[in-house]
C-alpha cells in the first residue's frame, strides 16, 4: 500500500462492477445509459460514505467515455483518465456545505450555458445540495425547467427533507442504501488480500459494524487498525481500538439471564465495570447482539458458517423464545436512551438487565438465592447423587424402572417405551440441554442405555457435546446407575416434548379466552358500557 495512497482513495471503484452494492441504482443508471434514454437531472440521496459521488463520478465518465455513451466506459480514453485524477474541464464539482449562497449558483449556472470545452456533456455534481439556501435554489430552478440539451446535473444530499419540492419534482431520485456488514466485511477482505495484509475475520467483522453501513468509514477504520497492528489486523487490537465490548461479557449476560440469575447478573456487571466498560455501548452492543440471535432464528442461514460466534448465538436462539428475545431488545434500546437519566451509567445498565430479568417469563428454574424450606425434603430430580445407594435404589430409581416397564400417563408406545415427555419433566436440565431434550422422542430404553431421535430441523443441537454431556448426566443421576446417550436423527413420529408444551399453552389460552368470554359480568361490562373485550390482553393462569 502507498504510504500517501490512504484505501479509501486507492480503492474508489471506477466502474460500476467494482461498486459493493447498490445494485437497483446501477442497474437503473445502466439501463438508461444503454438504451440512451438519459435524464437532465438526477438526485442520489443517502447517509454518508454510501458511494452517492462515486456513482456521480462514473456516471459521468459513462457520459464523456470517446467510445460513446455505455455502461462500461474504457478508463483508458483521455475523458476518463482526466475524470479519474479530477483534471476533467467539463466535470464541475461543488460542494453545496462550503457554497451556500446564490451568487456562486449564479455563477456556475451562467457557466453551463456554454457548451463543452472537450467532452460530450458538462456534468455538474452538487454534493450536499441541501445546504443551498433559498434563493440559490430558485436561481437552480430555472436552469432545471429549461436545460441545456449539453447539461446534466447530479445532485447529492445526506438530507433530502431540506430540498424544495419544485427541485424533487425535476430530478429522477435514487436512494442508496446502507451497505450490510456482510458485503462490507468481504470487501474488506478481498482489499487486504490484496494488500497482502494479514487479518484475523473477528477484526474485519468488528470493523464492518463499526462502520455502520458505510464503505468509506469501513476503509478508512481498516487504514487506522492496519497502523495500530504490525503486520496483522488482529481482533484484540480493533476491539480496543473501536473501544467495542468484549463479546464474551454479553454472551454471559444473556446466558444469565436464560438461567434466570440474577445474582450472575450483578456479578458480570461488576466485573465489566471493573474493568471501565462504557455502559452505553455495551447496551448497543447488546442490542446487536440479540438483533443477531432474533436473525437466528427467523433465518438461521443469514448467520454465515464461518461466523465464529456462530455456536453461541444458535445456542441463544434456542434457549429463549422468539418473544423474549424481541422483549429484551426493545428493553435494551430503552434502556440505551434513558441511561443519561440514571443515577450513573452503571445503575441505568443493571436496572435494565433488572428490568429484562422481572419481565422475563418463569421456566421452573431452581434460583442460586433459594433455601429449602426447614425439614422439607427437595424434588427426587434433584438430589444429590451422593445421597443415593445402589443397594437401596433411590425413589427416582424404582419411578424411571416403573415407567420402562409400564404405561406412563397412557401414552405408551407399542415397543413398551416409556413417555419421554413425562420422564422430562423429572430430569434437573436447563439451557441447550434442555432444548435438546425438548426436541426429541424417546427410540429405545434399556438398562443401560437410552436412544433419543432428534428431529431433522433441529439437527444442530446434535452437534453441541456439551448438551449432550449434560443431559446424559442428568439421565444417570435420575436413574442412580451409570447411563449411555445416543442420540440420532430422523423422523419423529410421535410429538416431541416442545410440541407438547406448545400445544398445552394453546389449549389453556383457549380455555382462558373461552372462560372470559363467556363470563357473565364480561358480558354485562360489554352489553352495558359499550366495552370492547381486547383478546390479545387475555393470559392464562399459570
Amino acid at each position: 500500500m502507498s504510504a500517501t495512497t490512504v484505501l479509501a482513495r486507492k480503492w474508489r471503484p471506477k466502474t460500476f462492477a467494482q461498486l459493493a452494492g447498490q445494485e437497483h441504482v446501477v442497474k437503473a443508471l445502466s439501463n438508461a445509459l444503454t438504451q440512451n434514454r438519459l435524464h437532465h437531472a438526477y438526485l442520489f440521496t443517502g447517509t454518508r460514505g454510501v458511494g452517492k459521488t462515486t456513482i456521480a463520478r462514473i456516471f459521468a465518465k459513462s457520459l464523456n467515455c470517446l467510445s460513446g455513451i455505455t455502461a462500461t466506459p474504457c478508463g483508458e480514453c483521455s475523458a476518463c483518465r482526466e475524470i479519474d485524477s479530477g483534471r476533467f474541464v467539463d466535470l464541475i464539482e461543488l460542494d453545496a456545505a462550503s457554497n451556500t449562497q446564490v451568487d456562486s449558483m449564479r455563477e456556475l449556472l451562467e457557466s453551463a450555458l456554454y457548451a463543452p470545452t472537450s467532452g460530450r456533456f458538462k456534468v455538474y455534481i452538487i454534493d450536499e445540495v441541501h445546504m443551498l439556501s433559498k434563493s440559490a435554489f430558485n436561481a437552480m430552478l430555472k436552469t432545471l425547467e429549461e436545460p441545456p440539451g449539453h447539461v446534466k446535473f447530479i445532485l447529492a444530499t445526506t438530507d433530502p427533507q431540506k430540498i424544495p419540492v419544485t427541485v424533487l419534482s425535476r430530478c429522477l431520485q435514487f436512494n442508496l442504501k446502507q451497505l450490510p456488514p456482510a458485503l462490507i466485511a468481504t470487501h474488506l477482505q478481498y482489499v487486504l488480500g490484496q494488500e497482502q495484509i494479514a487479518f484475523e475475520s473477528g477484526a474485519v467483522a468488528l470493523i464492518a459494524r463499526a462502520a455502520q453501513g458505510s464503505m468509506r468509514d469501513a476503509l478508512s477504520l481498516m487504514d487506522q487498525a492496519i497502523a495500530f497492528s504490525a503486520g496483522k489486523v488482529e481482533e484484540a487490537v480493533v476491539r480496543t481500538m473501536l473501544g467495542a465490548i468484549d463479546q464474551g461479557y454479553l454472551f454471559d449476560l444473556l446466558g444469565a439471564l436464560r438461567d434466570q440469575n440474577g445474582i450472575a447478573l450483578l456479578e458480570i456487571a461488576d466485573n465489566m465495570a471493573a474493568r471501565s466498560v462504557a455502559f452505553d455501548a455495551a447496551l448497543q452492543e447488546l442490542a446487536t447482539l440479540l438483533h443477531r440471535i432474533a436473525l437466528a432464528q427467523t433465518v438461521p442461514q443469514a448467520i454465515a458458517d464461518d461466523e465464529p460466534e456462530r455456536v453461541r448465538l444458535l445456542e441463544l436462539a434456542q434457549a429463549f423464545t422468539p418473544e423474549e428475545v424481541q422483549l429484551c431488545y426493545q428493553i435494551a434500546i430503552h434502556g440505551r436512551d434513558e441511561i443519561d437519566l440514571a443515577p450513573d451509567e452503571y445503575a441505568g445498565f443493571t436496572m435494565t438487565l433488572l428490568r429484562m430479568l422481572a419481565f422475563a417469563p418463569a421456566k421452573g428454574i431452581a434460583q442460586n438465592t433459594s433455601v429449602p424450606a426447614k425439614g422439607k425434603p427437595q424434588p427426587a430430580a434433584i438430589m444429590p447423587v451422593a445421597a443415593q445407594s445402589s443397594a437401596q435404589p433411590s425413589v427416582a430409581a424404582r419411578e424411571a424402572e416403573q415407567m420402562a416397564a409400564t404405561s406412563v400417563s397412557g401414552n405408551e408406545g407399542s415397543s413398551g417405551q416409556p413417555d419421554w415427555a413425562a420422564l422430562l419433566e423429572h430430569l434437573n436440565v436447563q439451557g441447550m440441554a434442555q432444548q435438546l431434550a425438548k426436541h426429541c422422542v424417546m427410540q429405545s430404553f434399556s438398562d443401560e442405555q437410552v436412544t433419543l431421535c432428534l428431529s431433522q430441523e433441529h439437527k444442530h443441537l446434535q452437534t453441541n457435546k456439551m448438551a449432550i454431556d449434560r443431559l446424559q448426566a442428568a439421565l444417570s443421576d435420575y436413574l442412580a446407575k451409570p447411563m449411555k446417550l445416543n442420540i440420532v436423527l430422523g423422523r419423529t413420529e410421535t410429538a416431541t416434548p416442545a410440541v407438547i408444551e406448545q400445544q398445552t399453552r394453546q389449549l389453556k389460552q383457549q380455555q382462558a379466552s373461552d372462560s372470559i368470554v363467556q363470563d357473565s359480568f364480561v358480558r354485562q361490562a360489554q352489553a352495558e358500557l359499550d366495552a370492547t373485550l381486547v383478546a390479545e390482553s387475555i393470559k392464562p393462569i399459570q
